[in-house]
């Protein structure tokens, strides 16, 4: 039976509910998809870094039954007070490291250089971080191919709602000319509210106390989050090379919730969308800006944390692809799901995603 050993860099809400999965469904997941899992190393910024790679790897019970505030990896065998992340990506066997700290808009820093260290160190690597994929995407991959490893990001987009996978395995065959999307369940949700009457500082306020929004909920309310989406969308299915500059974005600050209820009264839905199109001369076109949609739209139904992305096709027109876009288990499980890519990638050289890239290529 294959096992690949993971390090998992980063422990808070997804590396942890990853984790949660692994202990609670290893058999069951060893027996469904042919392959065993063991952690045997955690980073944490406040924890510490923890290392066994010996016996079973590290025992998680133990630690998911302490509260993520109260880690302290430096008590256990094996554990350090500093997270010691450069030395455990390069240096501590692993199969697959599995990367999920914050996502830094700017330049991608320190999650670009956790996936340079893995991939460079001849891992494989997955990560839910989309500022390394949306500003280097490019160059990560063809590190990757060029170190023989798989760099897997599919919950960058849309959680754990296979929508890069999807693109890649099912469009064989289709030109997708553009694509809309909902993709950012916050600010969904707090259009839909101030429709049904909440000031937009109410209807932010119950989202954070719902955890659908952060403290600072400026990324998803004024679209930073989404063009970063667009940005590695773009790169997937269209092929471009985008940067921020490239992607203008328009934010909610830009509504007033008069002209949200007034769209309301008129059968149309305000929600901010994430785009992209191929022009006639084969350059990509892209924004980030509120949009007042018709209800037949694909988009427009959409409601809440759920997110969508209708693409356009040339032989089966807009096709939709909708679900959970947040949630720490279902982004936990877009980083199964790459763990799943990897290992039938390894086992199957021929797998459709390589002839997909051999066919882009």
């Amino acid at each position: 039976m294959t096992r690949y050993d993971l390090a998992l860099i980063g422990f808070g809400g997804v590396n942890r509910a990853l984790a949660e999965l692994i202990a609670e469904r290893g058999d069951t997941l060893e027996a469904e998809l042919g392959f065993a899992l063991r952690v045997v190393a955690i980073t944490d910024l406040r924890a510490g870094s923890l290392v066994r790679t010996d016996g079973a790897g590290i025992d998680l019970a133990p630690l998911l039954a302490v509260e993520p505030g109260e880690l302290d990896f430096s008590m256990l065998a094996g554990g350090s007070p500093d997270p010691r992340n450069e030395w455990i990506i390069r240096e501590v066997p692993a199969d697959i490291v599995a990367e999920a700290t914050f996502t830094n808009p700017v330049d991608g820093e320190p999650a670009l250089s956790h996936v340079r260290w893995a991939v460079e160190a001849g891992k494989h690597v997955c990560t839910t971080n989309k500022g390394p994929v949306a500003l280097h995407g490019g160059a990560l991959k063809e590190l990757a191919r060029r170190h023989g490893v798989r760099f897997e990001f599919e919950g960058t987009v849309m959680s754990g709602t296979p929508v890069l996978r999807t693109a890649r395995r099912m469009f064989g065959g289709l030109a997708v000319h553009g694509f809309e999307g909902v993709m950012n369940g916050t600010s969904n949700y707090v259009l839909g509210r101030v429709e049904s009457g909440l000031s937009f500082a109410d209807a932010v306020a119950e989202a954070q106390a719902l955890g659908y929004a952060e403290a600072d909920p400026t990324a998803d309310i004024e679209g930073h989050d989404v063009q970063l989406k667009v940005m590695i969308l773009a790169g997937e299915v269209l092929g471009a090379d985008l940067s921020r500059a490239d992607v203008p974005c328009t934010g909610l600050s830009a509504l007033t919730a008069d002209d949200v209820r007034r769209a309301a009264a008129e059968g149309l839905r305000w929600k901010l969308v994430g785009s992209a199109s191929r022009r006639p001369d084969g350059t990509v076109e892209a924004r980030v800006a509120p949009v007042a949609l018709p209800t037949e739209h694909a988009l427009a139904g959409v409601s809440g944390p759920v997110n969508a992305v209708a693409f356009h096709t040339d032989l089966l027109g807009t096709v939709t692809v909708a679900g959970p876009g947040a949630g720490r288990v279902e982004t936990a499980y877009a980083l199964l799901s790459d763990v799943i890519g990897i290992h039938e990638h390894t086992t199957s050289p021929a797998s459709v995603d390589t002839l997909l890239e051999a066919g882009r290529a």
